[in-house]
């Protein structure tokens, strides 16, 4: 027996000095509370990688593997995160570019001819814009009890693919009357309403905590893109084609997307059949067991602590500051060049991109930047969704100030460019701020502050719509638009007032769920011991292996610890086993 243990205790020296065999070093520093993010896996290959099991692949990935070239699998769903946002707005800008085809004017021999297929008042055209934002509003906070209670993936692909199936009916609707539209618009929004709660429920999964800037900004980047393309290609197809042609377009694009979507995207790294050993032990390890944890109901949630927190009021008014200027240009941009500056559609739509197209870049470079200065302890995560957010709002507040008083449409276009590209660091704030303060409940939390922020868009269409009734008369237009713009501007400086002294970057203690009760343990001086009355050793039958024998009571002994036999203990155990047997002593190689 001892033969064998010395042989036991030199084959473990021996692995022991053989780190990539038996244990992975690097693999070791994800463990975040003793050496940090700074020395945690860097993406380089390691001879032996660890293999977790996967589950077993689908039939289509026998054929086809469910990965992209050049990218890890998180990076992938946050690019097709992006692609989704991307149609998503892109959907959002048939409508304006459709309108203005619609009431375009004509010269002809008999003078200027309004071409106005649908005859619409300005009352059902604000109904119309804003009735997307009155199904939108209702299933925010809905939907992020959705993305915690099921597969946060499913929901977000299923939401996009519906509202492509909505778009593409919006044609035959407005032949109705614009009461179909209104409630296809409606349709739009509610299935709309759960994608930005949702993507915040897929990146509890997915995003590894000094990622989470960067990674979701990646995605999120694809709302700006979506103006970006939509504009200019929505004013092109309904300029040479028709503008119903749009709507089709786009409608077609968010199916093809779904599909990709399903084969590409899972609900959560273990359950992605080709996932890398490496990235799927990166994003476990550096996520824990938190995101493992079940969600609360309805009732469960803490709603109290919702209502009395400052941060999540802090990030509530920056949602609805950020969504009243965002849905101001949406809507308005193109309007604005036309009836300010006589811009043709077309014109209008490649002008109205260009804000956006500088933005779509620094949006995700942005969330890099954020990423650095809490990886490199240069800044606190508070501080750095301060700066980021008051930044952002307050470049665009101060271009807002100044495209009121422009006269000059170059002049307004380049301003407004640096105003809407700046405000892509906001997006590095507030946007991500519900994942630094409660991740468990950040989808809830984004449907919450979401919703709310929703009440802006549902008011701007008509806030706005009011204010501009005399936008077709030069002289009115200069007026109603200033009056427009300084609006924007001080929206956006009540909510850099408010983020700039509420907010937080840090866990709230009501973020995370109560620990299980854990009896108290008995102390070594008081355990119980053995007593020569003891039922466990009084019975007539012989012990079976592993009980224990009682023998002579020992002489009192030092005590040692986490050792209850020795300290005081009336019996001393001994494991009853059977006879021992002679081994063959080990050879070199450890073989008999």
């Amino acid at each position: 027996m001892q033969g064998l243990q010395a042989a036991k205790e030199k084959a473990s020296g021996l692995f022991a000095n053989k780190p990539l065999l038996l244990r992975n070093t690097q693999y070791e520093n994800f463990h975040v509370e003793q050496k940090g993010y700074d020395q945690m896996y860097d993406g380089e290959d390691l001879e032996t990688p660890p293999s977790p099991e996967r589950p077993p692949p689908r039939h289509i990935d026998k054929y086809v593997r469910a990965e992209c070239p050049c990218l890890t699998a998180r990076y992938t769903v946050a690019l097709l995160a992006c692609f989704g946002f991307s149609i998503m707005f892109g959907m959002r800008c048939n409508m304006s570019m459709a309108k203005l085809k619609m009431t375009e004017k004509h010269n002809t021999s008999s003078g200027v001819k309004e071409d106005t297929p649908f005859n619409w008042t300005v009352s059902v055209e604000s109904s119309i814009d804003s009735s997307y934002f009155a199904g939108y509003l209702i299933t925010q906070v809905p939907g992020g009890f959705l993305a915690s209670m099921y597969p946060a993936n499913r929901i977000f692909g299923v939401a996009i693919f519906a509202s492509a199936i909505f778009n593409m009916a919006i044609p035959g609707a407005m032949s109705v009357g614009p009461v179909a539209v209104v409630m296809l618009k409606v349709a739009q929004g509610f299935v709309e309403g759960v994608t930005y709660p949702s993507c915040h429920g897929i990146w509890r999964m997915w995003a590894p905590p000094m990622e989470r800037s960067r990674l979701a900004t990646l995605a999120f980047c694809g709302t700006y893109a979506g103006i970006v393309i939509g504009m200019p290609l929505s004013g092109l197809l309904t300029d040479y084609i028709s503008w119903q042609t749009p709507f089709y377009f786009y409608g077609v694009s968010g199916i093809i997307w779904y599909v990709m979507w399903l084969w590409l995207v899972f609900e959560r790294p273990s359950k992605h059949p080709h996932i890398s050993g490496k990235e799927l032990t990166y994003i476990e390890q550096s996520l824990g067991t938190a995101t493992q944890a079940a969600m609360p109901g309805f009732w469960a949630t803490p709603w109290k602590a919702f209502a009395t927190s400052p941060p999540v009021y802090a990030i509530i008014v920056a949602n609805f500051c950020r969504t009243w200027n965002f849905c101001l240009l949406v809507i308005f941009q193109s309007a604005y060049f036309n009836t300010r500056f006589n811009m043709q559609i077309t014109e209008s739509g490649f002008v109205g991109a260009i804000p956006h197209l500088i933005m779509t870049s620094l949006v995700p470079i942005g969330g890099m930047l954020a990423d650095y200065l809490r990886k490199n302890n240069i800044m606190t995560t508070t501080n750095v969704r301060k700066l980021f957010n008051c930044g952002g709002f307050g470049f665009e507040a101060f271009f807002f100030v100044l495209i009121a008083y422009a006269d000059n449409k170059y002049v307004a276009t380049i301003e407004m460019t640096l105003g809407v590209a700046f405000s892509g660091f906001a997006i590095s704030g507030y946007n991500v701020n519900h994942l630094d303060i409660a991740p468990r409940y950040a989808s809830i939390l984004m449907g919450l502050s979401n919703g709310i922020g929703t009440i802006a868009g549902f008011l701007v269409p008509i806030v706005i719509d009011y204010i501009t009734q005399d936008k077709d008369k030069p002289d009115m237009a200069i007026k109603e638009w200033r009056a427009v713009f300084l609006m924007g501007a001080t929206v956006h400086f009540i909510g850099i007032t408010i983020y700039g002294i509420f907010a937080s970057g840090e866990l709230q203690p009501w973020a995370e769920p109560t620990a299980p009760y854990d009896a108290p343990l008995k102390s070594l001086d008081q355990e119980t011991t053995f007593s020569e009355k003891s039922s466990a050793l009084t019975g007539s039958e012989p012990p079976a292996y592993g009980s224990i024998a009682p023998t002579r009571p020992a002489p009192p002994q030092p005590h040692v610890p986490n050792n209850p036999f020795v300290s005081g203990a009336l019996y001393q155990a001994e494991p009853i086993q059977p006879p021992a047997e002679s081994y063959q002593d080990l050879t070199d190689d450890g073989t008999y």
